[in-house]
């Protein structure tokens, strides 16, 4: 079994079929904003993604067949870990919205505009 960046256990067989799966729907294209987003993943973890990727592209000489499998669960690993990112970002933006009993429209109109990054930073992919 392998770890995530976080230190956490990850499935070993997680494949970008499982992913697609369950969001097995056509996404609208968007255009893309002139504005600079800020990354999905702090540059330890992309160094760390790029590094285990140059790897399986390295193996590749030696057994492709192994080497598309290895990235298959990378792949799904980094998706693993966007989505992993967005749910501590949702509950962080939750806690904040939550505040009080009743949310003012301040608290409110900074937790959509947080949602609204993040979503930008998801299609600029």
């Amino acid at each position: 079994m392998s770890t995530s960046l976080n230190g956490e256990p990850q499935e070993p067989n997680l494949t970008t079929a499982d992913l697609a799966a369950s969001a097995n729907r056509k996404q609208p294209a968007s255009s893309k904003e002139d504005t600079k987003l800020a990354p999905l993943f702090t540059d330890d973890a992309a160094t760390a993604f790029r590094s285990q990727w140059d790897v399986v592209q390295r193996s590749f000489v030696d057994d492709p067949q192994e080497a598309v499998r290895a990235g298959d669960e990378l792949v799904a690993q980094v998706i693993k870990s966007l989505a992993e990112s967005f749910s501590e970002q949702r509950s962080s933006l939750e806690g904040e919205a939550n505040q009080t009993d009743q949310s003012s429209t301040e608290n409110l109109r900074l937790a959509l505009r947080r949602y609204r990054s993040f979503f930008e930073r998801l299609l600029a992919i």
